[in-house]
């Protein structure tokens, strides 16, 4: 039996939950559904999804930065529908959307950059940021940070720093190599040797935990890069577009290569890209007999750039950057006096609207020694989850912990997000850590939650 889109509307939760057990990863069916996180949400629009009950939910997590302009934004729909007619893949011909595009970011991206390569998603772009960086320079060694994230394609893990997501694809790709973040002394050892081809970085650690750095340590890190003869990539794939407060958070470094996608897309299609100076790009793609060194089936596709050029006039039309630097002052003010009442949030931190909220572990406690440091180790994996999961189930409020520091709750709401709703999202955080005052508490609470969720399936 084959299902039509129509049948789709038809199916229950239970249905949906089945057939992905069966048929996509079992897994992750089992891990969502403990928190009650797999719920059936059939409508999406700005700042709001509802499920299959007719609940409405106020989405500060955004698809980890994807959703600048929230969900299905009209001005993306609108101008996917313009193209719908259009040759979307035609590789008998240049992609006149793809050229557009490339000139409309041209406009926009830190100076210095100019030539665009178009993928799918960011890992692509940072796997063809890794290849641009070895044949232009020569050479083959890179350097990352620890708690970096940069995707889990094999090029893009080898850069990523953290073991969990490494240690089981292993032997990964040679000549990578990591230094702690926001450390320019320990990248400049490494960078001495001049043996080293590109330094990936992002401006913010997402994955990290919302990390940031010192004020002048991208600044400084170009500067090192330049005197050892290495390039700068900067991983704007979550921190561009506005994120931040400014259009890109490298906008004073100039990279010498640049990663963009997530919201890239509008929130509607997936696309991303690596953007290259022009003697980067000369170096590494010049010319006829370089130009097809590397190449993507779907990359430049009409309605993904269409997507692209619609998103990026509806991001300066409305000014984004600038809101998103207001609103993140505002919600980051209401964490921080949140932060003064309730001892269990160690530190709230962010820029823009790209917020990490870090809670305490249970280190020094009796029961933590007692148990050989068991129970620091559950709380350090599953805090931030189980208070995801107070917001998401008791008030409606979809967020997530960050993959490289699980202690660690991101706020990365949609730009256009109100005052309004980041007082509802503010209220009931106060709400969740006045009712449960310590983590032993929280614990009861999510357990309760997951045996009522177990029950209800």
């Amino acid at each position: 039996m084959l299902f039509k889109l129509d049948d789709v509307e038809q199916l229950t939760r239970n249905d949906i939950r089945k057939m992905y057990s069966d048929y996509v990863n079992p897994g992750l069916v089992s891990m969502m559904g403990l928190l009650d996180f797999d719920k059936y949400f059939v409508k999406a629009q700005g700042c709001y999804v509802w499920d299959s009950e007719g609940n409405k939910y106020i989405d500060f997590l955004g698809a980890y930065g994807a959703l600048n302009l929230g969900h299905n934004p009209p001005e993306v729909l609108q101008a996917l529908q313009k193209v719908c007619k259009k040759p979307n893949l035609l590789q008998a011909s240049i992609s006149t959307y793809a050229a557009v595009l490339g000139h409309n970011l041209s406009q926009i991206i830190p100076k210095g950059l100019k030539n665009c390569f178009f993928g799918n998603s960011g890992a692509e772009a940072v796997e063809g940021a890794l290849k641009a960086a070895r044949i232009a320079t020569g050479k083959t060694k890179i350097i990352s940070c620890e708690g970096s994230f940069h995707g889990k394609t094999f090029g893009a893990l080898s850069a990523t720093g953290r073991k969990k997501y490494q240690n089981p694809f292993e032997p990964l790709v040679p000549g990578f190599e990591k230094v702690p973040y926001d450390d320019l002394e320990a990248l400049e050892e490494k960078l001495k040797a001049k043996d080293v081809a590109a330094f990936i970085v992002e401006p913010i650690q997402g994955e990290g935990g919302i990390i940031v750095p010192k004020q002048g340590y991208l600044k400084g890190a170009k500067e090192l890069c330049s005197k050892y003869e290495a390039l700068l990539i900067a991983d704007e794939i979550q921190t561009g577009f506005g994120r931040t407060g400014k259009m890109f958070a490298s906008d004073d470094v100039s990279p010498d290569i640049m990663c963009i996608a997530k919201s890239l897309g509008g929130g509607v299609m997936p696309i991303g890209a690596f953007i290259c100076t022009a003697d980067v790009w000369d170096k590494a793609f010049g010319g006829m007999e370089k130009c097809l060194l590397h190449t993507s089936t779907f990359g430049g596709n009409t309605m993904a750039c269409a997507a692209g050029i619609a998103a990026i006039n509806t991001i300066i039309e409305k000014n984004l950057p600038e809101k998103a630097a207001e609103m993140g002052k505002y919600m980051l003010d209401g964490l921080k006096t949140l932060k003064d009442q309730y001892k269990i949030i160690k530190d709230v931190r962010g820029k823009g609207l790209m917020i990490g909220i870090e809670f305490e572990t249970a280190e020094k406690s009796l029961l933590n020694r007692v148990t050989g440091g068991a129970v620091n180790k559950f709380y350090s994996e599953f805090t931030g989850s189980m208070v995801a999961g107070e917001l998401l189930n008791n008030h409606h409020i979809i967020t997530a912990y960050t993959l490289n520091n699980p202690n660690v709750i991101r706020i990365e709401p949609p730009l256009i997000i109100s005052k309004e709703d980041i007082d509802i999202m503010l209220n009931a955080l106060e709400d969740i850590l006045k009712k449960n005052k310590g983590l032993f508490k929280l614990t009861l609470s999510t357990v309760k939650n997951v045996t009522g969720s177990l029950f209800s399936k």
